[in-house]
Formats: C-alpha cells, structure tokens, sequence
C-alpha cells in the first residue's frame, strides 16, 4: 500500500516537473523563441482545463447517478467549437482589438468602461467560481484518502485540502504574476497546462484501456456488460438534456479560466481553426471509456463506494497501485490546472477592477508622482489569488464536501452563466445598454443565490430548515426550489430557468427603457462591428497632458523599459527627435490600450483621465456608433436641415424686405429731399437773376452780391448733378480708369486738403503715421483720391466727438494695402450699418445735407478696381477700411 509520504513525494515530484516546464517556456519567451509556444496544437491543449476533477472523477460518479447524462456536460463546449465561425471568433477578435484581459474587463469595456459593472461581474464570477475550486480540493483530498485514510476523518481531509490549497496557491504566484500585463502571454502557465492536459488524458484512457481489455476481455464483451447493466438503458430527460447542454455552453463562454485561455492567451484565427476540430476530439476521448469504468465499478466494488472515485479505486481493487498513482496524477493534473488559471483569471478581475480603483480614489496624485502603480497591482494580484483559493477552501470546510462532484460543479455553471445575456446583447446588439447589464446581471446573481448557491450548503448552514419546509416567513411562493409556486421541477432545472428568464428579461427590458450614453454607444458600435473595423477611434484632447507626466505613470504600471520603448516607439512613428512622443490624441489612444492590458480598460481609462481630463469624440466616432436607425436618423436630419434652410430663406427674405422697405423710405426720401435741393437752387438763380434783370437801382455791390449766390448755387446744382452722373457711369461699368502711379502720402494730402476746401463741418485733427504711407500705388489715383475726400469730409461733419479725431492707419495684408479712417464719434448705429452704401443713405440725420449718394459712389469704384471698402463695427467710432490691391513698392526716403 503506497503511504502518504511516498504519495507526497510523487505528488512533489510531478510539481516540480510542472515547475521546469514552466520556467523553460518562460525563458524561450524571454528569449524571443515564442513560435513553439503560440503554436495552436498548444492552444488546443490549453482548453482542456474545461476538462477538470470533475470531467476526470466526477463524470463517472454522474454517469452512475444519471446514465449517459454525463455527455451534455460535453456536448456544450464541443458546440461552441465547432460553431466558433459564428460566435467565438469575434469573441477573440474583440479581446485581441479591445486588449481585453478578463470576462469582467470585457463587459465593462463593451457598456461604457463601467467599473461598477466590472466590480458587479467579478464579484459574481469569485462567487460563482468558489464552489469550483472547493470542488478541486475535494475531489485532491478524496484520492489522497484513498490511498492513505481509507477510514479517515474530517479533520484530516480539512488538513489535506488546507496544504493542497497552499501549494497552488503558491505556484500560482511564481508563475501567473510574473508579467502585469495580462495581455501578454503566460507562455509558462500554458505549456505547464497543455501538459497537464496530455497526462490526465493519458491516465484516463490507461484507466480506460485496462478496464475494457484487462478485466472485461474486449470490446464486444464490455459492451454486452454495458448492455446488461443499469446503465445499458437509454433514458433520455429531452428537457434536462437541453438545459444542461445550453447550460455547459454557456458556462465554456464565461468561466473566468475559459476566458483567460481561449480569448487572452489567443493570438490568432490559426489557434481557433485547429480547436475548432481537434478540442470537440479530446473531449471525446476522456468521455471515451466513463461509462465502461463505471460498469466495473458498480460490478467490483461493494455496494456503497463512491462511484467518483471509480477511476482510483477498480485499479486498487485489482492490485495496479501504478496505473492508481497514474490516475492520481491525471485528477491531480485535472485540478492543479484548473485553480491556476482560475485563481489568475479572478486575481486580474479583483485588481483591475476592485483594489486599483479603490487605491486611485484614495490617492490621486498617486498615477504620475508618488507610490509604485506596479508593485502595488503585483501584489494586489498575488493575495487576491491566496484570497480566491482560501475562500474555495473556506466553502469546502463550510459544505462539508459531501455533495457529489458534478452537483457541485453544476452549481458553479449556473452562477457564471448569468453573465451570459450582457455578454452575448453586448457583442450582437448596438442597443444594448450598462442598466441593461446591471439589471440583468444583477437580478439573475440574486436569483441564483437564493435558489441554487445558498442551498447548496445544506439545510441549517445559511438558510434555516424553515425556509426549505415552507418558504421564508411560511411564504410558500418564495420557496427557494418552488419560487413563484412552480413545482416539481429539479433544484437545478429550477434555478437555471428562473435565474436565466429573469435576467434576459431584466436586461432587454432595462436597456429598451434606457439610453446609452455616447461612449456606451461608441463602444457598442466597435464591438459589433468587430468583424468589419478596426477598434479604437475615438479620441483623447491632449492638449492638457504632459508627455513627462504620462511616462511616469507608463514606467509605474508597465516598468521602465517597456515604458521606455513604447514612448519611443511612438516618437519616431510621429517623426520626433527625442524620447517622448507629442501627446496627441493618436498615441493617448495608444497607450491607454497598452495600459489596458496590465490593469483592465476601465481603470486604464481612469489613470489617462486623471491626467490628460477628458475625452473628445470626433466626428468619425460619431458616424461609428449610428445603429440599426440609421435611415430614420438620416431622413430626419434631412427634415431638420430643410426645416433650417427654410428658416433661414425666412429670415434673410424678412431682413431684405426690412431692407427694401428702408431702401424705398430713404428713395421716398431722397426724391423729396432731391426735389428741395433742386428746386432751391433754381429758384434762387431764377429769382436773384430777375432782380438783376428787372431791377434798375442796384449798385456795383448788390450786384456782385447776387452773382456770387447765383454762381455757389450753380456750383451746388452740378456737384449733385455730378453725383448722379458718377454713380450712373459707374454702375453701368462705363467708367475709363485713369491708371498712374503715384505715393500714398501724396495722395492723402491732398484729399485732406481738398476735404478741408470743402469748408463744410467743423475741424477735425487727422492722425496719420507717415512711415507707413511710403507706398507707391499704381491706380486710377484721381478715383482714389474721390473716396479718401469722401471719407474725410464724413467725418468732419459728422463725428460728434468734443475734440474730433480721424485716425488714418495703413498696413499690408494678403489682399493688397488696408487704409482704415477711424473717427472718435458715435458711430454708425447697427440698424444702419447695412444701408449706409446704399444710393440714397445718409451718414447720420440730415442736418449735415447731402444727397446720400457719397459712399455708393465709393463703393462702386472700388468694385471696378477689383478693391473693397467696408465698415468696421465696434471700433469706438465711425470706421471704414478700403482694401486696394495695388501696392507695388517702397517709396525711397
């Protein structure tokens, strides 16, 4: 009989072989020799983790209870793999795109990088997954007692599993935290599993071979024996059948240390095409020879034994104590495997998404300045591990490890599967939404714990005797394997049912009444488009980040060197001399995603914001989240843009009936005030001349008198006559220009010597700077000159300034020489600013006279020398800026 040390010692001795295998790989991948590592052959064995005590000693023990049964919980995986075209790879391509590194990351990156959702999730995945690893520790102490305390007591077995919990508890830390980045490949944990996978199938077919050849003579006699036993009947629950087919399948999707196999370890399509054939094969294989290995044991072993230990205890019963330790070491292969990947799955979820939020909020100077981010996340990782495999060990020693093995697995597949609606609405539906997920994840989670994980500890344990007699309060509708007064049923069909209708219900429910928000939205576009564009398109404003700032914080979460090399990678993709990129929001994007991959996309989407400040969405990332409405959207906006285009025909045909309206007020106006000022001066020459005619007693004086007013109103008369000459000429394009050249400053003096001439107004102080007037013109000057007068004459009788100043500046622009004349008057008022180059306007009240038509002929004649005057609004003053584009050079001095 093999004693406990000599098993402890081949127990140790098959660790430290586990050991090596691991730390070779991880050298080869140091070593950049990866190829091997990646190939998919490794990828396929990796998934057999699927394959745990459970599938190994338990699927006999449910094939004794339930017949062929036990294939459903086979049946599911093999399903999704084989289907993977339509599911999984996009599940695998979103992890890839999304550097996703956990179920719970996934979810909160998909509904708005909530971290209160990922908290939810993890939270519900540790729960889920604690009955699991109870079960491994159960079923390592069950084939430890085997061997050594046939007749054992419980304290022995709570001793057992204390120490096997202990020991992968510490394997676990030396080789699942040696990387923080989740994301890059645990090459050694992999290969370690993927041989584990090939030992325990290899024991399981040893076991299978010699029962079916060494003890029933062949395969015609196990199969007659097959047929002459209990379980030769076929008898199939097509309900139960079906359920715990959808149930397995689900549970392959969302086990934590499924996840962290089949979608973070993955680097490729390659790996998905082999699994697709070859995993659906292993699983085959160790279901090959369950149902002969129970035969033998129902027909061998006395009445009594438990049928989950068949695979040790037929080769004991017969004398093989090596193929026993053989299978030993492919059960312990099946749990050892299983905590490992499960307990570094859970650690990355409970830091990423509890203790390295918690910690930001307590500290947040500390992401660029103070504290070290990665050690702190390394070792949040490593006592979440010994917390995960305590709690396992703490819910074997509370259940007292008596239910059967696949009962409890089972319990754990229910728990998990509530993540399943928000996973698949959050890769297949645009609309659906972080309540949604909330309300489906949570109401579900409740179900499940009240009808299936609370009960699964015994009666009296958590929920008293009362309850599972006559519901809570002697409410019999709420009994937790009866609820709502459905009957009848079995404990676990009745809380899948419920736990799964409630919260597929909660979650279409909650996120039909909801609305996404505009990351919600961005994100759900990039997730269901995963096949068709490529992730990340939104954008970061990095006008506020510092390049120095975000190394720190790179350095403390990725270490030096890989920070390092990152920000000069980027650097020279943007063409930057030196060791830091420009924050753009390009590399901002960049390095959130590498972020990602050691604390989760909600936190890294945290520490860049705490930095950088916000996000901004572009245009593009609006277009990428337009979803199943888009036509309707599109046709309204349609609607909108023509209702804003009428609107505005509306209001620009309002504005030039005001306009017309005034226009034909000032015309009204101008014919009366035309009238007057024609009229005037005729009836003065009229009447003075027949004075001078008819009259016989006028000196020399009173006749030189009347000739002077008969010559000023003469004068007047042509100048008006004049104007209206001008302004048709001009209009007509009939207008010969004069082109000479000739110096600004000449050209302003004399304009202001003609307007001073003029003697209309009062004085006024021109201010001119004459260094900058030393430009020579080559134009119609005597034109020019006509609009300076113009200018100049308006603001002498117009600026109503104390002490009237007219400042004349000159500079240069792209479109020729700029004179601005600026008075310090009232101004212009705004009702008036676009009438004032209209024929007929007036500058002001009409106290000053004038026919209003001075600055149309201004605007005219700039028109026809390809120039521009306009007015300046909000100078303090009258302003009008005249553009000539005919600046040709310097003038000497």
């Amino acid at each position: 009989m093999i004693t406990t040390n000599a098993l402890a010692a081949i127990a140790l001795t098959y660790v430290t072989f586990l050991f090596g295998v691991a730390f070779f790989a991880e050298r080869a991948a140091r070593r950049g020799r990866v190829d091997w590592l990646r190939a998919p052959i490794i990828y396929t064995l990796s998934l057999s983790i699927y394959c745990t005590a459970w599938t190994f000693y338990g699927a006999v023990g449910s094939a004794v209870r339930g017949g062929f049964e036990y294939l459903t919980i086979y049946l599911g995986p093999s399903l999704v793999m084989i289907g993977w075209f339509w599911g999984l790879r996009k599940l695998v391509r979103i992890g890839r795109a999304q550097r996703i590194t956990s179920i719970a990351d996934l979810i909160s990156s998909r509904y708005g990088k909530s971290n209160l959702l990922g908290v939810g999730v993890t939270l519900l995945a540790v729960i889920g997954t604690t009955p699991y690893i109870a079960l491994q520790l159960q079923s390592v102490t069950l084939s430890v007692d085997v061997f050594a305390h046939p007749e054992s007591d419980g304290a022995n077995q709570l001793m057992t599993a204390f120490w096997v919990a202990a020991g992968l508890s510490l394997f676990t830390v030396i080789f699942g935290t040696r990387n923080l980045d989740a994301n890059e490949r645990h090459h050694g944990v992999v290969m370690a599993i993927a041989v584990e996978a090939v030992v325990k199938l290899f024991a399981l077919l040893a076991v299978g071979v010699f029962v079916v050849w060494g003890l029933m003579g062949g395969v015609s006699a196990a199969l007659d024996r097959v047929d002459a036993s209990a379980l030769g009947q076929w008898d199939v629950q097509g309900g139960r059948w079906v359920g715990l087919t959808m149930l397995s399948a689900a549970a392959f999707l969302c086990l934590p240390r499924m996840f962290q196999v089949m979608v973070v370890e993955n680097d490729s399509d390659a790996q998905l095409r082999l699994a697709a054939w070859a995993f659906p094969l292993y699983m085959g294989l160790m279901s090959l020879f369950i149902v002969p290995i129970a035969v033998a044991g129902l027909d061998l072993l006395p009445v009594g034994a438990n049928p989950d230990l068949f695979v040790l205890t037929v080769p004991l019963s017969q004398g093989h104590e090596g193929l026993a330790v053989l299978s030993f070491l492919g059960g312990f292969s099946s749990a050892t495997s299983m905590v490992i990947v499960a307990a570094i799955a859970l650690s990355t979820m409970v830091s990423n998404h509890i203790v390295m939020p918690v910690w930001l909020r307590l500290r947040n100077d500390a992401v660029s300045f103070s504290g070290d981010v990665r050690h702190v996340v390394l070792l949040s990782r490593r006592l979440s591990i010994m917390g995960v495999l305590l709690l396992g060990y703490v819910y074997y020693a509370l259940s007292g490890g008596g239910a059967a093995l696949s009962a409890i697995g089972l319990v754990s597949f229910t728990g998990v599967a509530q993540i399943l609606p928000a996973l698949i609405g959050g890769i297949f539906w645009r609309g659906a939404t972080r309540l949604g997920a909330m309300a489906g994840i949570g109401i579900g989670s409740a179900v499940w714990m009240y009808t299936l994980f609370l009960p699964s500890f015994g009666e009296g344990v958590i929920l008293s005797r009362a309850v599972f007699e006559t519901g809570p309060f002697g409410i019999g509708a709420l009994h937790p394997h009866a609820l709502f007064g459905l009957g009848g049923l079995d404990p676990l069909m009745h809380a899948v049912l419920w736990s799964l209708s409630l919260n597929t219900i909660a979650f279409f429910a909650a996120s039909i009444a909801s609305f996404p928000s505009p990351l919600e939205r961005l994100q759900g576009a990039q997730f269901v488009n995963a096949d068709l564009q490529a992730a990340g398109r939104r954008g970061w404003s990095g006008a506020a980040a510092q390049a120095e700032d975000l190394m720190v914080m790179a350095q403390r979460i990725l270490g030096a060197r890989e920070a390092q090399a990152l920000f000069l990678r980027e650097a020279r993709k943007q063409g930057v001399s030196g060791l830091l990129p420009d924050p753009s929001p390009q590399f901002l994007e960049v390095l959130e995603r590498e972020l990602a991959g050691s604390v989760g996309a909600a936190t890294a989407h945290a520490m860049v914001g705490q930095i950088v400040g916000s996000m901004r969405v572009s245009v593009e990332d609006l277009m990428a989240v337009a979803d199943e409405t888009a036509q309707m959207m599109e046709y309204s906006a349609r609607l909108e843009a023509q209702s804003q285009e009428l609107t505005r025909t509306a209001r620009q045909l309002r504005e030039a009936n005001d306009k017309l309206t005034r226009l034909s007020v000032q015309k009204d106006a101008f014919l009366s005030q035309i009238s007057h000022e024609l009229r005037t001066p005729m009836t003065s020459i009229r009447a003075f001349s027949e004075i001078m005619r008819d009259s016989d007693a006028l000196d020399a004086g009173q006749r030189a008198k009347y000739a002077s007013i008969i010559h000023d109103e003469t004068l007047r008369l042509t100048r008006l006559l004049d104007d209206l000459l001008d302004l048709s000429v001009l209009e007509n394009g009939q207008v010969s220009l004069n082109i000479r050249r000739e110096r600004l400053a000449d050209l302003l003096d004399r304009a202001v010597a003609a307007a001073a001439a003029d003697g209309s107004g009062g004085g006024i102080r021109i201010a001119r700077r004459s260094a900058a007037e030393q430009v020579v013109l080559e134009t119609d000057v005597d034109r020019l000159a006509q609009v300076f007068i113009n200018l100049i004459a308006n603001a002498r009788k117009y600026c109503d300034a104390p002490e009237p100043v007219l400042t004349v500046a000159v500079s240069e622009s792209a479109g020729g020489l700029v004179i601005d004349f600026i008075d310090n008057g009232a101004g212009v008022s705004s009702e008036a600013q676009d009438m004032i180059f209209e024929k007929f306007s007036r500058v002001g009240d009409q106290k000053a006279g004038g026919a209003g038509l001075g600055l149309a002929i201004c605007r005219q004649i700039m028109k026809r020398r390809a120039g521009d005057i306009r007015y300046l609004p909000g100078q303090g003053g009258a302003a009008f800026r005249v553009v000539v584009p005919a600046a040709l050079e310097q003038a000497a001095e």
